[in-house]
């Protein structure tokens, strides 16, 4: 089986997301992640306000696991890789990886379920489902 399709999404670290000792805080991960996650969207035509706006749905994250490996730094130049792992009815699983350059520093597992306006999970859209065919291959 072959991995599935990854977005890449390049960040930098900046002061604020670093404590005294330049060191990216623990919580700002999840940040890069969510950005990536984002992104991701964004390069196949899907914003989240549009998604809400058009279909009453949008993403929110169930489960998040992170391993934390290395500590990123001020200035570091940082690849947020972000695959979809696995796409249910109302879930899609996603693995990311945060690297400066061939170094990984942390790894999460994501779930995000779609929610609707009312906080109950509902149905993928089917034109977000297709839009993310590009992404969804070799998923279950």
């Amino acid at each position: 089986m072959h991995e599935p399709p990854a977005h890449l999404f390049r960040t930098r670290v900046y002061w604020e997301d670093t404590d005294a000792a330049g060191i990216v805080y623990y919580a700002n991960y999840l940040r890069f992640a969510e950005r990536g996650r984002t992104e991701m969207l964004r390069s196949i035509g899907v914003t989240q306000a549009s998604m809400l706006a058009e279909t009453g749905v949008a993403f929110a994250v169930r489960r998040c696991t992170c391993e934390y490996i290395r500590p990123a730094r001020l200035d570091d130049e940082l690849d947020v890789d972000t695959r979809i792992t696995g796409a249910r009815a109302a879930t899609i699983d996603m693995r990311q990886v945060i690297r400066r350059g061939e170094e990984t520093l942390a790894e999460l597992g994501v779930m995000v379920v779609c929610m609707s306006r009312h906080g109950r999970p509902a149905r993928l859209p089917p034109a977000v489902r297709h839009a993310l065919a590009p992404f969804l291959a070799n998923t279950a």
